[in-house]
């Protein structure tokens, strides 16, 4: 891995925990602290399963399914070129991601989340920054095969 990628991928780590680490420090689980108004709420939950506590308690599912995506996101790492940077750094995001998650689970058997939106009256399950650097990494891995498939991006 590149040592740019091993760099980011820490920076991802650290931000993760270090919000988490501020979140538990200073809430009271379940407390609710308004950001914006009806729109982004900063609310403290502990979460056991996935989205909307799917498979809650099922630790050991979780683990096998994270170690078996991470190895995958690691030969598919390795499989890429240098010169795919976007496939390259959506993988490090998706990694840091699951990894961001995977270290709460073996930690606390539950991951800490904090993060509430609620756009059009819908409120999205609570998440964490790992969530969203796995969701921005599929983004990105998903328009560079759409920017590739249109033959803006040529690899």
């Amino acid at each position: 891995m590149e040592k740019k990628h091993i760099g980011i991928l820490a920076v991802i780590l650290l931000f993760d925990q270090l919000t988490k680490f501020a979140v538990d420090a200073c809430m009271e689980l379940h407390q609710r602290i308004p950001v914006i108004r009806g729109l982004f709420f900063i609310t403290y939950t502990r979460n056991t399963g996935a989205a909307w506590s799917i498979l809650e308690g099922r630790m050991i599912f979780f683990y096998l399914i994270t170690i078996a995506a991470v190895v995958g996101l690691w030969f598919f790492y390795k499989n890429t070129q240098m010169e795919e940077r976007w496939t390259r750094l959506a993988i490090i995001f998706m990694m840091g991601g699951a990894l961001g998650n995977f270290i709460d689970r073996l930690l606390f058997q539950y991951v800490r989340d904090f993060l509430d939106v609620i756009i059009f009256g819908y409120d999205f399950p609570i998440f964490n920054v790992a969530d969203c650097f796995l969701c921005i990494g599929v983004g990105l891995l998903l328009l560079d095969i759409l920017l590739e498939h249109m033959g803006v991006i040529r690899t």
